[in-house]
């Protein structure tokens, strides 16, 4: 069951991408439950009390009862995406607009994609297993055989990996090191890991900026990038996102 929601305060737009959600899952034969919402605060007043692993979200929206004049400012899409991330790096944002805007605040964000309007069923049912397939690898978890006993790390968690002459360092909320090849752990991870070189694996989801010789993580780590990885890390980083 993957639960969803449908965040545009047009209901016409809000019906048809429903439609299409459903449509897909009776092709793929998966259940959902789809949840629609009207504005970004109905939304986030919802959000504490549900789990939601995709998110379908309108970027340009405005309270019905807001008078367009107003200077009172309400939450947009982008703002929403930014108070979600603040606690939530899993769920899946799929942004919808209109515009090409917005692309740069979209990866600030993690939007996994942009679908424009008219949205057609063949861009969505794309977007849509893409979001599935990354809803199943944060569920999985590299297994430790640490000096304290077994340890069970979630994938999405590890932000790289350092080898060390015969041990290799796993960094995520905690770090462990183990006596592993980094190939090894390599083969246990998924599309969204990079290699930069003999002695790392960064994971993409943390990537701040990359330049010619290093990749910087979100937290300040700087990883060197070996010569040759430039343009290949790049297009790791645009087809994963």
């Amino acid at each position: 069951m993957y639960r969803i929601a449908v965040c545009d305060d047009e209901q016409a737009d809000a019906s048809y991408v429903t439609n299409f959600i459903k449509m897909w899952a009776r092709e793929r034969a998966v259940m959902v439950q789809v949840e629609e919402f009207p504005s970004a605060e109905a939304f986030w007043f919802c959000y504490e009390d549900r789990a939601f692993d995709i998110l379908f979200l309108d970027i340009e929206m405005r309270p019905k009862n807001m008078d367009k004049n107003t200077d009172h400012e309400s939450m947009n899409g982008i703002d929403l995406a930014a108070k979600i991330r603040e606690r939530d790096h899993a769920i899946q944002i799929v942004f919808v607009t209109g515009y090409m805007d917005y692309i740069a605040e979209g990866y600030d964000v993690e939007a996994l994609h942009y679908l424009l309007k008219p949205v057609t069923k063949e861009r969505l049912g794309g977007v849509l297993d893409r979001a599935v397939q990354r809803v199943k690898s944060r569920e999985m978890e590299l297994c430790l055989q640490t000096s304290e006993g077994i340890v069970r790390i979630p994938v999405s968690e590890i932000r790289y990996l350092e080898v060390q002459r015969n041990y290799v360092t796993v960094y995520g909320g905690e770090n462990y090191t183990v006596k592993k090849t980094l190939a090894e752990l390599e083969r246990e991870l998924d599309e969204s890991f990079f290699r930069t070189g003999r002695s790392f694996i960064v994971n993409l989801r943390f990537v701040q900026k990359i330049t010619k010789s290093q990749v910087v993580l979100k937290d300040g780590t700087q990883v060197p990038l070996s010569r040759g990885l430039y343009e290949r890390i790049n297009r790791a980083m645009i087809q994963y996102f």
